[in-house]
């Protein structure tokens, strides 16, 4: 069964697929219009749920230069891939700081936090136990 988000006043642009047999998207397109959004002006972050299913979530995060995930745990595994900019991407045990075009994964049940370096975009995908 597809679901669809409804138009918000943050995002007016209408309906869109968030469970659907197939999803394709644009994520230079997405960046830029988190970007837009009057949350990223006002706050450290600012996110979109691409994918949200019983099993799986894909979400877009951006995060201003120095903003903080504070710890928090995944009930299922995660990995989570830069687009832009550096982070820190840290556990109790170990700091990984990772550039565009690296990717990190976690198991379930392990505190983590991230810290942008500068302004950052990462993908974060979620198992769904």
């Amino acid at each position: 069964k597809e679901k669809y988000n409804d138009a918000t006043p943050s995002r007016p642009n209408g309906d869109r697929a968030i469970d659907a047999s197939i999803i394709s998207f644009d994520l230079k397109k997405e960046i830029r219009e988190i970007k837009k959004e009057g949350v990223w002006k006002k706050n450290d972050r600012n996110a979109i749920t691409l994918l949200k299913t019983e099993s799986m979530r894909i979400v877009l995060i951006a995060m201003h230069k120095d903003a903080l995930m504070r710890e928090h745990v995944s009930k299922g595994m995660i990995s989570l891939q830069v687009l832009e900019g550096p982070i820190t991407f840290m556990t109790q045990n170990s700091e990984h700081d990772l550039e565009k075009g690296e990717m990190i994964t976690l198991h379930e049940e392990i505190p983590h936090s991230v810290y942008a370096l500068t302004d950052a975009v990462f993908l974060l995908t979620m198992a769904i136990k």
